[in-house]
């Protein structure tokens, strides 16, 4: 019944009298219940509530219009209602699904009527889906296609011919097409083809709340599977069958509330149908549910984790659910004796279970076990509903007596011993809810989104994702993907201890303070808890607390400068704690996300895990001295160069000016190549030397600039690489003796842009026209910031450091990333007279961290005066007034 309020349909029928203005009429009834609809929902009423009423208010609309169209036609076809709004749901947003189920043949005067009818839909402004199909083209679509089944499946009849509808409805039952079984196959392969689709994972950073897996679409799919074979008419009627308890179907319905929640106010916040929680809505959608910011957690990072933690449930009855029904649809005439492992688990059917209902009530400690014994029996297919249910029922008992229990502590350290599966048994045991209950910490980090583009996954999705990398590495048939590291891994002499501190690196954000320095106290206390030895205790605890080193000196330091390395060997001491630090560390990154992992990151930690094994192999007694250093890349640059046919005095000639940075910075290869080219050149005075290389050793396209020195150069080329869309990822920059400059640029092309070999004549073109005229500098072009960046405001700082030791200035600039971002830097340090002797460009998510390595133009540190003008025009550039202040939490 619709309320009066909402649309009075006694007044409507007569103003609808007046024939001539019918669209307006209805158009107008449809504006104002829906306004009505929006207003309640801002005022607290559930969408639960409203969404019926909207599909009650469309079938009054559209069933009059079908009368008036139609005429004395109306009984001769059948409209219906299909997909959701046959099921009665209608959110603002959503499209009205329509089928017109037409008698055969077709009088051309109906077809002119339901063509009326179509138009007059829209125009009063109806989204509609609609398809006009004959009995036998229902079942012929139906037949060829489970999505056009289901949606017949969930038709309603609106008006028009009754008998035509039920003949579709027969034609299409379970008796003649899509049996139980069949249906039940082709929508599960349908679930997984869809979680595929949408990466396996509904923690990606903008979510499909219908499509992810846990979303609406889950929630569907348990309900089509018992209406097709059980003929369930509604979701409760699940309980009296006996695959929901009461517990059960009370949490999958406030799952669905939930989400019907947000779908309504998304679809009011778009003003359309949108089914992703877009950057555009999070932070609106958090607000009008209440959260706000606290201390250590936005508000918009509070609503996600709900939003994440709720999925994760719905998840978890969906698969119980489905392996219910699978038992009950596929394997119920199959009688097969189980298979005993031991007086608490047995196998059947594939499926391990246990051996009667009270397992867990009287041995608590199983409910690790049987994730034990799922590594030792890798045939097991997974665990029987039956006991899901009973893990569910019973994880209550996971408390401080059990966490102290000597056997629950001996399994759960023997999963993290075993030769395989840990990845597997971890994940089973945080989708049961098992992980989090033993690690208090962990249940924390569960759901938890950081509100930004650097961090694409969940932290405890990221987590297990970290354990899946480093135990790739032990695959034999993966060796071939990460070799080095492959062999580093296969010597380590325990490896779970590793997989420990991936467990742990990451399990104290959010509390506020230094995640790394919280994370160790875990680590420490709960290895020391488990019977590990207090070095192993210190060791996990050091990994953890220094998980982000290595990443931050290869992509934010001077790896070429032996100070550098020196340092970073003091840190790590020995070769042991490399490599396990270099291991974390590449798993960390890869699983952070997938495009930050590249050639030129990988050559960045390869280069100092290689620097670094050298400098400990010398003992940190004897660091590594430039001079030996030089020497040695002289030498092998000049084989290289002897076997081009480069006279050793050539050689000379052209090297005599470079100064010591020059061969610290360049590869033996790479000084060869530029060596070759500079000679082939003869007198660069009178032209820029530009050398592209589409395939570079690190990764990217890499360019060379030689010519004759200004304070500009910087800015000019960074001005043309920008020009062309290529983002720059490093930057080296050498002033010879005699003054000449020797620039090294590392950049990416764009997405989708064209093939780097196909480009290198454009950069190289481009780069000599913007060098032709070295006194001219372009003001740096603006561009329109992606729609992912507007959503985040990144507080700009800009700090100066004393680089002592190579006589320069280190300027350190975060900001939002933003188009022209570099270009506006290097114009900006041009203008002040002030020269890049090196930069590490980074960019995380929507945060750009660049480090500049500047001197002024008399090649001395800058002073006082002129880094308070740089600081000042810098942040004015960059900034705003935005009122969120971001965290940098790293990797």
């Amino acid at each position: 019944m619709i309320d009066r309020q909402l649309l009075d349909l006694d007044a409507l029928d007569h103003e609808l009298t007046d024939t001539a203005n019918v669209t307006p009429i209805l158009q107008r009834a449809l504006r104002e219940a829906d306004d009505t609809l929006s207003a309640r929902f801002l005022d607290g009423e559930p969408a639960f509530k409203l969404v019926p009423l909207r599909a009650a208010v469309m079938d009054a609309v559209v069933t009059r219009a079908w009368a008036i169209c139609l005429g004395e036609f109306a009984d001769s076809a059948c409209l219906a209602a299909v997909g959701g709004y046959g099921r009665g749901e209608l959110h603002p947003g959503s499209d009205t699904d329509l089928m017109i189920i037409i008698p055969t043949p077709l009088p051309e005067a109906l077809e002119a009527r339901l063509s009326d009818l179509v138009t007059r839909l829209w125009d009063i402004g109806i989204e509609v889906g609609h398809s006009v199909r004959s009995v036998d083209d229902c079942v012929f679509q139906a037949k060829r296609d489970i999505t056009v089944a289901t949606n017949l499946m969930e038709s309603r009849r609106l008006a028009g011919n009754a008998s035509l509808f039920h003949a579709m409805e027969e034609a299409t039952s379970p008796y003649q097409l899509w049996s139980g079984p069949d249906f039940f196959e082709a929508k599960w392969a349908e679930q997984q083809k869809r979680h595929e689709r949408y990466h396996d994972t509904a923690y990606n950073l903008e979510p499909n709340l219908k499509e992810s897996p846990g979303g609406l679409r889950d929630i569907h799919m348990i309900g089509w599977v018992a209406k097709r074979h059980f003929n369930a008419g509604a979701l409760s009627d699940l309980v009296d069958l006996g695959f929901l308890s009461e517990s059960e179907y009370e949490e999958l319905i406030q799952g669905q509330h939930f989400l019907w929640d947000i779908r309504f106010a998304l679809h009011g916040l778009a003003g359309r149908r949108e089914d992703r929680l877009l950057f555009d809505y999070q932070a609106d959608l958090a607000r009008q549910f209440g959260y706000k910011d606290t201390e250590h957690t936005l508000a918009v990072e509070q609503f996600m984790q709900r939003y994440y933690r709720m999925i994760k449930r719905l998840s978890r009855l969906n698969e119980m659910l489905l392996q219910l029904y699978q038992e009950t649809i596929l394997y119920t005439e199959l009688d097969e004796k189980p298979q005993l492992l031991n007086k608490r688990f047995q196998i059947k059917r594939g499926f391990i279970e246990v051996t009667h209902r009270n397992v867990f009530q009287r041995y608590p400690f199983a409910m690790l076990e049987l994730f034990l014994l799922m590594q030792q029996h890798p045939e097991i297919r997974g665990i029987r509903a039956a006991t899901i249910r009973l893990l569910r029922e019973h994880r209550g008992l996971i408390n401080n007596a059990f966490r102290r229990d000597l056997r629950a502590r001996s399994l759960f350290m023997e999963i993290f011993r075993q030769p395989a599966g840990i990845t597997h048994a971890l994940r089973r045991m945080h989708s049961h809810g098992i992980l989090g209950r033993y690690i208090p910490a962990f249940a924390a980090i569960t759901g938890r989104m950081q509100y930004d583009l650097f961090h694409v996954y969940t932290v405890d999705t990221h987590t297990l994702m970290v354990v899946s990398n480093l135990r790739r590495l032990s695959v034999p048939e993966h060796r071939d993907e990460f070799p080095l590291l492959s062999e580093i891994h296969s010597r380590l002499p325990k490896p779970e201890l590793l997989y420990l501190a991936a467990l742990f690196h990451d399990i104290a954000k959010g509390r506020g303070g230094d995640h790394s320095e919280l994370g160790a106290e875990d680590a420490y206390a709960f290895c020391l808890q488990h019977g590990l030895s207090r070095y192993d205790c210190r060791f996990v605890a050091w990994l953890v607390r220094k998980h982000l080193l290595m990443s931050m000196t290869a992509q934010r330091r001077d790896i070429s400068d032996p100070g550098v390395i020196n340092e970073f060997a003091g840190e790590v001491g020995d070769r042991k704690h490399l490599d396990y630090l270099y291991l974390l560390t590449v798993a960390d990154i890869r699983a952070t996300d997938a495009k930050l992992w590249n050639n030129w990151r990988k050559s960045l930690l390869q280069e100092l895990y290689r620097r670094t094994t050298q400098a400990l192999r010398r003992g940190l007694g004897q660091p590594i001295d430039q001079d030996e250093l030089v020497a040695e890349a002289q030498h092998r640059a000049r084989e290289l160069l002897r076997h081009k046919g480069l006279h050793h005095m050539t050689v000379r000639s052209i090297w005599r000016h470079f100064t010591p940075d020059y061969f610290l910075r360049y590869t033996a290869a790479e000084v060869a190549w530029h060596t070759e080219a500079i000679h082939a050149a003869g007198d660069a005075a009178h032209a820029p030397l530009v050398l592209v290389e589409p395939e570079a050793a690190r990764g990217g396209i890499e360019v060379f600039i030689y010519t004759r020195d200004r304070g500009n150069i910087f800015a000019l080329a960074v001005s043309a690489l920008d020009q062309l869309s290529l983002d720059i990822l490093d930057a080296r920059i050498i002033t010879t003796d005699n003054g000449y400059t020797l620039d090294s640029f590392l950049v990416h092309p764009p997405a989708g842009g064209d093939d780097p070999a196909d480009s290198a004549a454009t950069i190289r073109e481009t780069l000599l026209a913007y060098l032709e005229d070295p006194q001219t500098l372009p003001e740096p072009a603006t561009g329109t910031t992606p729609r992912r960046l507007r959503h985040f405001n990144t507080m700009t700082q800009v700090d100066f450091s004393d680089d002592t030791r190579n006589e320069r200035t280190a300027m350190e600039l975060i900001a939002g990333d933003q188009p022209g971002l570099l270009a506006q830097v290097s114009y900006t340090l041009a203008r002040y007279g002030v020269r890049v002797q090196n930069a590490k460009i980074a960019t995380l998510g929507e945060r750009a961290e660049d480090v500049f390595f500047i001197t002024d133009d008399a090649n001395g540190p800058l002073d006082s005066a002129t880094r308070q003008r740089l600081r000042s025009e810098l942040l004015s550039a960059f900034d705003d007034d935005s009122d969120i202040m971001r965290r940098g939490d790293g990797v």
